[in-house]
This record gives C-alpha cells, structure tokens and sequence, in this order.
C-alpha cells in the first residue's frame, strides 16, 4: 500500500507474521489512522459531515515533503503540512460552513482538488511526475526507549517510534477530556447537538464549528506527514491510499468519541499491517490491499444496522 511498511524477510529464512519487523510496523499503520480520526472526530461533535480527511491527509502528506526538503529539519516539514492542513480547513469552512454549501458536495470537491493539485505541484516545484524522493528530506525523529528495547515483542512495538505516534496518543485523552470539560469542547458539541442552544448565549455556531474544521485539518494534515516523512521519506501521488475512508468510518463508527476512536484505529491498523505482511506468503496484493477496506465497508454496514434496529425498536 502506498506510503506504509512492506514486509522485510531474510532470504533463507522462513517467513514468519508475528516477528519483531511486523510489531514494528503495526504503530506506523495505526498513527495517520489515529490522527486522522481525531480530526473527523472534532467536525463530528460539532455538527460537520466532514468526509474530506482524504483530501486533508495528501494535502499534509505533500507539504510534509515540501517543507521537509527545503528547510532541512523535520520542524520545516511539521509546520508546512500544519499550515496547508489549516488551509484547506480554512477553505472548507468558507465554503461549507459560511456559505452553507453541502458537506457532501464541499468534501467531494476538497477530495478531487486534492488530488489535482498535489499531482500539478509535484511536476512545477520538483519538475517530477508520481513520485518525488531526494535524500534531503528530513524525515521525523523516532524516540527511543531504554530498558524496552530488549523486550520481546513489546521493544519493537513502543521504542523507535515516531514522534507523532506518541503525539497522537496523547491526544486521545487530551481531546476526551476537552470535548467534556473544556468550554470549546463542550460548545463544539452544542454546535452540533443544540445550536440554538448555543446562539440563547450570544456564540455563534458557525464560528465553533469552524473551529472544529480548522483543528481536523491540521490533525489530518499531521496524519499525512506520518506517511510521507515517517513511515517513508518521499511523496508519491494518492500515497493517502484510501486511509481518510477509512478514518471517516472509524469516526462514525464510534460517535466522534476519542476513548473509542483508539482501540479502533489500533483494530483497523493492525489488519493494515498483517494485510501487508501476508504478501510474504504468497497472497496477491490487490487482495491485500483491499483488505482493510473491504473490511470497513463490513464494520460500517454492521453499525448501520445495528442503528436502523435501535431505531425501529
């Protein structure tokens, strides 16, 4: 899959899933995830069918590049794809959220332009068409943790990860305790449950939920460096790879709620990960790589039924 970790095997050696190459792989499947899904996750509570994570992630993933390449440090590429990240957010909110255009018809735009102006940016700042790798890409700093190294399994899995790997989780509790506790939070659900609620206090909807469409695309943004400066050091067009579909599910899937959102991203990025190590034993890739999406398209219509149900009922 495009932008991920490919299956490393000795050669004489029998190919194995569960080894320390496959545990180390599984937090780089499970971070642009993750993030993602954070980001869905604001635009959720506060009433925004945001179903442009895609867009928003390739979007991150390219600036990520951009500003890696011509800064030198991984800070360059972080910042640029937060900045792009808050413009396309910005760019939704105007439209969709300020000028009350569809969400549907918004995203889908977002998506395509998406896709056409990393492709057309490509060939006029770097002169290259697919693909643009160079060893001047700085790529993100992986944190290493004494004493768990060694462990079996569990050294892998934690240490020499990236650094938002580690971000994104805490931002899981961060972000739970905020849309409960925080007034932003708790107005960004408002937004979305009782806007007129929140108008009886002098605050527009509109403007939290802008908010909510700026904080999703940085995160998304965020969830693109991942792939492009992390996972690997280059930018290949589309490399988001259908991941910001997936994150749309696993917002729907759990409400928009972190706490949830976690074991989810990890369930999802763990079948991203084995998807890929069974190429080792022969599978065919098309049936790999559709995988993971064939398996959201089960999840969400499992949810949806079980919704119809508590609806009926």
């Amino acid at each position: 899959m495009a932008g991920g970790v490919g299956p490393v095997a000795d050669a004489g050696a029998r190919p194995m899933i569960w080894d320390a190459t496959f545990f180390e792989s599984v937090p780089r499947f499970v971070t642009p995830l993750l993030l993602a899904s954070l980001g869905g996750a604001l635009c959720h509570r506060a009433g925004v069918f945001n179903i442009a994570l895609e867009g928003m992630m390739l979007i991150g993933a390219f600036f990520a590049v951009v500003g890696s390449y011509f800064t030198a440090h991984w800070l360059g590429g972080l910042g640029a794809a937060v900045a792009s990240g808050l413009a396309a957010g910005a760019l939704y909110a105007w439209v969709g959220v300020r000028r009350g255009g569809d969400d549907i018809v918004v995203s889908i735009g977002l998506n395509i332009l998406a896709a056409g102006l990393t492709a057309f940016l490509l060939r006029a700042i770097f002169d290259q068409r697919g693909q643009f790798d160079d060893p001047a890409i700085a790529t993100l700093p992986r944190i290493a943790l004494p004493g768990i190294d060694a462990v079996a399994s569990l050294g892998p899995l934690l240490s020499g990860q990236s650094v938002l790997f580690w971000a994104a989780l805490a931002l899981v509790p961060l972000l739970a305790w905020g849309l409960t506790r925080h007034r932003l939070g708790l107005r960004m659900r408002a937004a979305g449950d009782n806007p007129a609620a929140l108008r009886t206090l002098g605050v527009a909807p509109e403007r939290i939920r802008t908010v909510a469409v700026l904080g999703s695309g940085a995160l998304c943004a965020l969830a693109g460096a991942q792939l492009s400066i992390s996972n690997v050091s280059l930018f290949t067009e589309g490399m988001s790879a259908g991941r910001g579909w997936i994150a749309v599910v696993i917002v729907m899937m759990c409400a928009g709620r972190p706490v949830w959102i976690l074991p989810a991203a990890l369930f999802f990025g763990l079948i991203d990960a084995l998807a890929v190590r069974a190429q080792v034993f022969g599978l065919p890739q098309q049936l790999t790589e559709a995988l993971p999406y064939g398996l959201a398209i089960a999840v969400m219509a499992v949810a949806l039924r079980r919704a119809a149900f508590r609806v009926r009922t």
